[in-house]
């Protein structure tokens, strides 16, 4: 968990916030506390979804349906504002490291917890299938290993980011690499039995410790859940068999998640709970850590939160202080909270300590080295948005043919440069071009919308900085890259885009070639990177 910054409310409803635990495609996440005493996750959206009609009409019909679901291993829908001028949901809380962390942290889980989990999870899914709704992003951090069961948190409410005028209307699902269904990945139909794919490919990460379609990249992922088989590793037996069931391409060849609670546990995911379903030193972590996190709003002295990582996608950095403001900040706009919190006592300690142990490795030049990637094929999600940044095979479909959009250039235009220099050494970049342009991107052949692409034209000499490119993805994430100059023919500009060393660890890196070539009164944009999908960009000049 992580402080609240000095621009973060403190107050939301009639909940009071403790800490931010994450963020995402959709908003962020803060752990809450109600005027009665009960732990919550309040989720608030960002705030230019706030702005989108449709996407408010969408959260509110799924916050409705979600509070129905009630289920045993999902977190409940306690309290919810879809009017309010920037919408939120609160959500039960319960202390658990996520099932990534845990695997990361201790490797593997033993073969009985595997199997109370994917009964667990399957009963929750039953559940939420029957009430219509679609989780669409089942992975493991967003599974949560408690002492009373498994949890499955955020199902239902990504779902309100689906059609949003704002982002895009192909209606394509969120996901995540590696744990997406073959037709989420191709942009087909997506229903129940999609999330029973990605219940599949979690169980087979938390048997082995190993995701069954490994990659380094999430391009590479993307193509191995489409075309190949999953490595299903140590697993043996009837829960090999069923995991393989589970991750057959075709979605009619999948079981029910009904018929997989029924497989994996005959007499129901509670009756194994009861009995104990965690091993024992994870027993003693979650145990002492939800202690701590009791003594947190008393200003107790708490200790790590040994959840080595965040249960909520993101990287946390040094222990963070956390220190009470003079007051209560609210949402923009916001009333009087409900239930109003009383003010802290006088005698409270002026200082809250938490620390959380976030380890991460450390990749080239320093920088940390990216350790999951969030992708959204046309939909942002309450993951993460696509970004040129984002790594994307182009070869998805089968049959698909690779192109690298580069055009027709002959050897003639490829070797004729502007002779014509000033005093200066710079080129004499024709005025046609100079200025800033925009304009819708677009990579995978036109297929796959990529936000924003905006690029800025400036005089310059060959090996010179001729401008800068921005791509701001369909939730606000941008990436920066600087334009140098390395030929001017006669029909167009060709730079090398070098990645700016500041950029989000989602952006792509090194350097890629970028053409600019008139095209009546707009300037398209091209570009060599097939990590991003060779994004593509018909742009306007707005000033």
């Amino acid at each position: 968990m992580q402080p609240l910054g000095v621009d973060e409310p403190t107050v939301v409803g009639p909940y009071r916030l403790l800490g931010r635990l994450g963020s995402g495609g959709m908003g962020r996440v803060y752990l809450g506390r109600s005027a009665g005493g009960r732990t919550v996750a309040v989720k608030i959206v960002h705030p230019h979804f706030a702005l989108d009609e449709e996407f408010r009409a969408r959260f509110r019909r799924e916050v409705e349906a979600a509070r129905r679901v009630g289920g045993a291993w999902t977190a409940p829908v306690l309290d919810a504002d879809p009017e309010a001028p920037v919408p939120w949901v609160a959500t039960g809380y319960a202390a658990g490291p996520s099932l990534a962390a845990a695997v990361a942290d201790a490797g593997a889980l033993p073969i009985h917890s595997v199997r109370v989990l994917g009964a667990g999870l399957a009963e929750a899914l039953s559940a939420v299938h029957a009430l219509g709704l679609v989780h669409r992003d089942v992975k493991p951090s967003n599974v949560l290993l408690t002492l009373d069961g498994p949890l499955l948190i955020d199902f239902g409410i990504a779902r309100a980011t689906d059609g949003t005028a704002s982002l895009t209307s192909t209606g394509v699902s969120v996901g995540s690499p590696g744990y997406m269904s073959p037709e989420q990945i191709l942009g087909k139909t997506v229903a129940g039995p999609a999330d029973v794919f990605s219940l599949g490919a979690l169980l087979v990460y938390a048997a082995t410790g190993e995701p069954p379609f490994p990659g380094d990249s999430s391009a590479s992922l993307l193509y191995k859940v489409v075309h190949e088989e999953p490595r299903l590793g140590s697993l043996e037996g009837e829960l090999r068999q069923l995991v393989a069931q589970c991750l057959a391409k075709d979605p009619a060849e999948r079981p029910a998640p009904a018929d997989v609670a029924r497989r994996l546990a005959p007499e129901g995911a509670a009756r194994l709970v009861a009995a104990g379903w965690l091993p024992g030193p994870m027993v003693e972590q979650v145990s002492r850590s939800a202690v701590r996190l009791l003594n947190l709003e008393a200003g107790l002295p708490s200790g790590p939160v040994e959840f080595s990582n965040p249960s909520v996608g993101g990287e946390f950095g040094p222990p963070p202080v956390m220190t009470p403001g003079p007051g209560p900040t609210y949402l923009p706009d916001q009333r009087e909270p409900r239930d109003a919190m009383p003010p802290p006592p006088a005698d409270r300690p002026g200082k809250l300590s938490v620390s959380v142990a976030a380890t991460s490795a450390t990749g080239v030049n320093g920088r940390g080295r990216r350790l999951s990637c969030t992708v959204a094929l046309a939909v942002a999600g309450a993951l993460a948005a696509v970004t040129v940044g984002s790594a994307f095979l182009f070869d998805l479909m089968p049959g698909g043919e690779e192109s690298t959009g580069s055009g027709d250039t002959s050897a003639a235009d490829s070797a004729y440069a502007t002779p014509s220099a000033s005093a200066t050494g710079e080129q004499s970049i024709p005025a046609s071009y100079l200025g800033t342009w925009e304009g819708p991107g677009l990579a995978l052949s036109g297929t796959l919308p990529m936000g924003t692409i905006r690029v800025t034209v400036h005089q310059a000499a060959v090996g010179k900085e001729l401008g800068t490119f921005r791509q701001t993805d369909q939730i606000g994430g941008i990436c920066d890259d600087v334009l140098i100059l390395k030929q001017v023919t006669s029909k167009q500009l060709i730079a090398t885009s070098i990645a700016d060393e500041s950029n989000r660890d989602v952006c792509t890196t090194g350097e890629h070639e970028v053409r600019l070539t008139p095209v009546g009164d707009d300037l398209k944009y091209e570009t060599d990177n097939a990590e991003a999908g060779d994004p593509v960009a018909r742009m306007s000049k707005v000033k």
